[in-house]
């Protein structure tokens, strides 16, 4: 630190600044695909990650993060935005900062500062993804898939922490909802929550979402327009509700 700068004398090559500051997104989604069985069901759901193929050095060949660097007229928020259209063709999605990445050595090409965002996509939206100009594939892939493999970069601890995050944010708060349809059953919920933790289990699920006084009001029963009870038999034998989010965020203590 030079006690004697000031805005007459500051000059930035007095100090080593990265050689670049990009935006890396991790993109979950669920899929489901229908059961083979002559009795309606729950389709069967998978957490998956959306991986680019690169084209370029470095890691040529190699699956990876959809991101790129932050340009100078944008926020590293604007450039992930960029990136998930570029990328991944999609946009307008649930998207938010997660950590920043900085370990001496982990790219290639210079002393690189990785901002990573976990973008939750819901499967309808990722349809018609496409790869972009410096990728040669974009595909999905189950988390144990992606992390089994060889990425480039730092990207298995990105995918790792990002997956820790979403799976604290599932039991804390409302990011089901953008991975359901706008009218959903309890049981489609409890599935949803579950195939983000596997080791959620509650027996009194029905009662405490509906009823318990610190989530009353997070769903309301769906009607139809004579007021009438809006019930769907999809994946179940009999009718069984629709609900829907209200919007409603409460206001959660762990001191009370």
């Amino acid at each position: 630190m030079n006690l004697n700068e000031n805005e007459t004398n500051y000059s930035v090559s007095n100090y080593r600044t990265p050689d670049g500051a990009p935006s890396d997104i991790v993109i979950f989604t669920i899929t489901s695909q229908e059961k083979e069985t002559s009795k309606k069901a729950l389709p069967i759901r998978e957490l998956q990650v959306l991986l680019i193929r690169r084209k370029v050095w470095p890691f040529a060949g190699q699956w990876a993060l959809p991101g790129g660097f932050t340009r100078k007229t944008e926020t590293v928020e604007q450039c992930a935005m960029r990136e998930l259209r570029e990328e991944a063709g999609i946009e307008h999605v649930h998207m938010e900062f997660l950590k920043v990445y900085s370990k001496p050595g982990r790219d290639p090409r210079g002393w690189m500062i990785s901002h990573a965002f976990c973008a939750l996509v819901n499967e309808r939206h990722l349809q018609d993804r496409r790869a972009s100009d410096d990728a040669e594939d974009v595909q999905l892939f189950t988390l144990s898939q992606a992390l089994e493999m060889e990425l480039a970069f730092d990207h298995h601890d990105i995918i790792r922490d990002a997956y820790q995050h979403i799976q604290q944010q599932m039991l804390t708060q409302l990011i089901a909802k953008e991975f359901l349809p706008e009218e959903f059953t309890i049981g489609e919920l409890y599935q949803i929550i579950q195939t983000v933790v596997p080791e959620f289990e509650e027996k009194n699920f029905i009662r405490k979402v509906t009823s318990t006084q610190s989530r009353k009001g997070l769903i309301e029963e769906v009607r139809h327009t004579d007021g009438s009870l809006k019930q769907s038999n999809q994946y179940s034998q009999r009718a069984a509700q629709l609900y829907r989010f209200t919007g409603y965020v409460p206001e959660l203590s762990i001191y009370s």
